[in-house]
């Protein structure tokens, strides 16, 4: 990781330099925060739409019933149901990336818990994966809406793109990630919050932005 922090848009220009690959890489913004882990109320924990997506569709399941069948169906859900996909899953299949439930049926969708938990599949309100407005967040989510919660060191992971997306379009999204971790700071939380931040590709060494 680099020692000085440099802008944002220095940081990202040498991210592409260190792109010899021949895959897409993907960039990652991480935050090292003034928070305490354990305590319940700094927990950082949310979902958020970056401007330029991430570059990449997700496969988008949805616990629903009634008129939301359809409507979860056209936003671009892969498998829509409730009793029955609940059974497919406890029976061990786990082929998608997010799954959304609609307020009514988390109820039953709680037993996967235990399946779902681990994997970090589980609806939750707090993701905003547990809704009353199924159809949106399955096309939200489909789109490449991220996912995010800190590690037991009080580092946040965020996914902001992909090292083919321009510049312009990477300091946007990452931009967008900074604004809404300042905003969502626990009340709780003593002290200098955002410590660190660094911007990094899947083959690339973090380098540290200043904030």
């Amino acid at each position: 990781m680099s020692e000085n922090p440099v802008s944002l848009a220095e940081a990202i220009a040498k991210i592409k330099s260190f792109n010899t690959t021949k895959f897409d890489q993907t960039v990652v913004c991480t935050f090292w925060l003034g928070i305490d882990p354990k305590q319940s109320d700094q927990i950082i924990r949310g979902a958020i739409s970056l401007p330029h997506g991430i570059g990449k569709q997700k496969k988008v399941i949805a616990f629903c019933e009634g008129s939301d069948v359809d409507a979860a169906k056209q936003a671009g859900a892969i498998e829509v149901g409730c009793d029955e996909l609940i059974a497919k899953i406890q029976g061990g299949w786990a082929d998608f990336d997010v799954a959304i439930a609609s307020n009514k049926v988390m109820g039953k969708v709680g037993k996967l818990g235990r399946v779902l938990g681990p994997q970090g599949k589980m609806p939750s309100p707090k993701n905003g994966t547990v809704t009353s407005d199924v159809a949106t967040a399955v096309k939200e989510f489909a789109a490449g809406k991220v996912e995010f919660k800190n590690d037991a060191g009080g580092n946040v992971h965020v996914v902001v793109g992909k090292v083919s997306f321009d510049q312009q379009k990477l300091m946007d999204n990452i931009d967008a990630v900074i604004s809404h971790i300042k905003r969502i700071k626990p009340v709780s939380s003593k002290g200098t919050y955002i410590k660190k931040v660094c911007v990094s590709a899947a083959m690339s060494p973090g380098i540290l932005v200043a904030v």
